[in-house]
């Protein structure tokens, strides 16, 4: 089976304007790829650049070298150099991401935060409300929360918000940066179910789990990241 993502040679330094310019190399020739169906785990110490390889990939960060292959829309798209147009449809249509914190538009009730990925790609307003409230009613967030904006909510209940907002379109790819953070044993089993059911559905997804539970019930394969030598 041909691969979704693929990482081929990357390489990413950071530059310290406020230390004098000071340069940090964080990633150097990394690459894997992941098919439909994995659940690939990125493993290393904490700093060796693991959420660095996920923000890479979403396009939040650019990379120095190397390729970031995606599958989108039939066709092999270089993230790496990409156009910002081009990245976007890819996070529209192709590309999700848990993410350790969420971000959203304030004021915005959270069933409208969760539904707006269905929202943009054209979903009618009420089957993508249907569907957010389904995935939140899973995830154990409180009905009375739903018309509330997440705002003041507990890093729990935001992380629930956040995972329903990932798997309420079904997106080929998706990254997760640690997914189960802030959650207890019965929400951690939800997520669980949650991934397996989109892996056998043919997703590739790309995590980084600290929690062993969670890694041990749906890591297919580990990549190991190499510490990078910052020697000057």
């Amino acid at each position: 089976m041909q691969p979704s993502l693929i990482a081929e040679g990357i390489g990413k330094t950071f530059t310290l304007h406020l230390q004098g310019g000071v340069r940090l190399p964080v990633l150097a020739g990394l690459g894997f790829a992941v098919r439909p169906g994995e659940c690939v785990v990125l493993e290393g110490p904490s700093g060796v650049g693991k959420s660095t390889v996920l923000r890479a990939i979403y396009g939040s960060y650019g990379v120095d070298r190397g390729r970031i292959l995606i599958r989108h829309d039939g066709a092999m798209i270089d993230l790496a150099t990409a156009a910002p147009r081009q990245i976007l449809a890819v996070r529209r249509r192709t590309l999700g991401y848990v993410s350790q914190f969420l971000r959203v538009v304030p004021r915005v009730p959270t069933v409208e935060v969760v539904a707006e990925p269905l929202l943009a790609t054209g979903c009618a307003r009420e089957p993508a409300l249907e569907r957010a409230r389904s995935l939140l009613a899973r995830l154990r967030l409180p009905e009375r929360l739903w018309d509330v904006p997440p705002a003041t909510f507990s890093g729990g209940e935001q992380q629930r918000v956040n995972l329903a907002r990932a798997f309420v379109h079904p997106y080929p790819v998706l990254l997760l940066d640690e997914p189960t953070a802030s959650l207890d044993a019965k929400n951690r089993a939800i997520v669980v179910e949650l991934v397996r059911e989109r892996l056998a559905e043919g997703a590739a997804m790309l995590a980084i789990l600290h929690d062993r539970q969670a890694r041990d019930a749906i890591a297919t394969r580990m990549v190991e990241l190499a510490g990078v030598d910052r020697a000057t």
